[in-house]
């Protein structure tokens, strides 16, 4: 069983930052794959950023390109995403998820993903 629990979610206005933080209760994670996600009433959830078990390929969604970042720190069982410049369409849930195939590529359909957090709740005002 792997625990995943996020933090740093909260209001923000328009063009500020955010620091999300996903910690695992694993022994493992250096050999998982981590998903960032998010999701807003009505809409599917969806992949906003991946990193692969080392590090090494990271994805983003086109709608978070050049504003969001995903890193991984091993010796800490933590993935963060920085988000920097945010818009009101950012506004959701945010999810942390890892897929416990081990040293698989990284993915980004929510059904790809064994385990999930419990989400942190990130508004962005205009």
């Amino acid at each position: 069983q792997v625990q995943l629990a996020e933090s740093g979610g909260g209001l923000v206005q328009s063009g500020g930052s955010l620091l999300l933080s996903c910690v695992a209760s694993t022994r493992t994670f250096t050999s998982y794959a981590m998903g960032w996600f998010r999701q807003s009433p009505g809409t599917v959830r969806e992949c906003v950023a991946a990193i692969s078990w080392s590090g090494g390929s990271t994805y983003y969604a086109e709608s978070v390109k050049g504003r969001f970042t995903i890193s991984r720190d091993n010796t800490n069982n933590t993935v963060t995403l920085r988000m920097n410049n945010l818009k009101p369409e950012d506004t959701a849930v945010y999810y942390c998820a890892a897929d416990l195939n081990y040293y698989a590529d990284l993915k980004v359909q929510s059904y790809e993903y064994d385990y999930w957090g419990q989400g942190t709740q990130v508004t962005v005002s205009s």
